[in-house]
C-alpha cells in the first residue's frame, strides 16, 4: 500500500467506516425457502480467514485511493446513508446463509464514478458505484437486489471456491512440474488480495446469488419482484451487448430473468410478512 493510502486509512477508518458490530447480525436462522444446494468443498483449500484478510486489505486500499481522489461519499451523502440503511435491514437474515457472518464486520461505502458496478467483498465489505445508482434509476428494491446478490457472493464464499479450484488446479501442476523437473508453479492463495476482484463467477454462482440475494431481500421486505426489474434495466442499459462493467461479471438473459420470476413466489410470503412487521 502506498504512503498517501496509509495516512488515509486511518482517516478512513474513523469517519467514513459503515461497521456494523457483530452482535447486531444475530437473527434466529429460518428454513430457506429457495434451494441452492451445498456449498462446494473446494473453498476448503483457501482459508477462510485469510481471504477475508486480504479482502479487508485490499477494500481499505480501495477506499483510501477513492478518498484521495475525492471519490468517496462522505457520511451525509444521501445516497450513502440509503443504502446504509438498505444494508442494516439485510445484514441481520446474512447469517442463516454463513454463520462467520456474524462477525463479519460489514461496510457500505459509495465511490463517485459513471461505472454502472457494485461489490461485496469477502468478510461484508460492500461497495456501490454512483453510476450504478444514477443511470440505472434504481428503486430502493432494486437496490436490495443488487446488494443481496453481491451479499450472496460473500456468504456462499464463491470467491474462496474459485480461487480453491486455482489452487487445486496449480497444485496439481507444481507436483507434476516438480516430477518433470519443471520447478515450483507457487502458492495461488499467496496473491488472494490481487485475485479478489478480478474473480469471474460461473453461471452456476450467479443463479445461486440471485436466488440467495432474492431471499435476503425478502426477508428484509423489499419486493421479490424487483429481481427481474432490475436485470431487465441491466440489459437495456447494456445494449444486449454486455458491455457494462457489471455485466462484464454478472451477465444477464432471458433465463436469468425467468429463473427470478420463476423463484419469486417462494418468498413472497417471506416479503409481506416482513412488510408486516412480522
Amino acid at each position: 500500500m502506498c504512503r498517501l493510502c496509509n495516512s488515509n486509512n486511518a482517516v478512513w477508518n474513523a469517519r467514513r467506516a459503515f461497521v456494523l458490530a457483530a452482535g447486531v447480525v444475530a437473527a434466529t436462522p429460518v428454513i430457506a425457502q429457495v434451494d441452492v444446494g451445498k456449498s462446494s468443498t473446494f473453498r476448503k483449500l483457501v482459508s477462510a480467514d485469510q481471504i477475508e484478510a486480504a479482502a479487508t486489505q485490499q477494500y481499505a486500499q480501495m477506499m483510501a485511493q477513492a478518498s484521495a481522489q475525492k471519490a468517496l461519499a462522505p457520511d451525509g451523502n444521501v445516497q450513502l446513508q440509503k443504502l446504509r440503511t438498505i444494508a442494516q435491514r439485510i445484514i441481520p437474515h446474512a447469517a442463516q446463509w454463513n454463520d462467520r457472518a456474524r462477525q463479519w464486520r460489514w461496510e457500505v461505502n459509495l465511490i463517485g464514478s459513471k461505472q454502472i458496478n457494485a461489490f461485496c467483498m469477502p468478510g461484508g465489505k460492500i461497495a456501490f458505484y454512483t453510476g450504478i445508482l444514477d443511470q440505472l434509476k434504481l428503486s430502493d428494491d432494486e437496490v436490495a437486489m443488487v446488494m443481496g446478490h453481491e451479499m450472496a457472493h460473500a456468504l456462499r464464499e464463491h470467491a474462496r471456491e474459485r480461487l480453491g479450484k486455482t489452487q487445486a488446479t496449480s497444485m496439481g501442476l507444481s507436483i507434476g512440474a516438480q516430477l518433470l523437473g519443471l520447478g515450483d508453479f507457487g502458492n495461488v492463495a499467496a496473491k488472494l488480495g490481487t485475485q479478489l476482484l478480478a474473480l469471474k463467477y460461473s453461471r452456476d454462482d450467479e443463479a445461486e446469488a440471485d436466488l440467495v440475494g432474492m431471499e435476503l431481500a425478502a426477508r428484509s421486505g423489499f419486493a421479490p419482484q424487483a429481481g427481474s426489474t432490475l436485470w431487465r434495466k441491466m440489459a437495456a442499459a447494456s445494449g444486449g451487448k454486455g458491455g457494462l462493467a457489471f455485466m462484464s461479471t454478472h451477465p444477464s438473459g432471458p433465463d436469468r430473468i425467468r429463473q427470478l420470476e420463476a423463484n419469486a413466489p417462494k418468498v413472497q410470503a417471506l416479503y409481506e410478512q416482513a412488510r408486516k412487521g412480522g
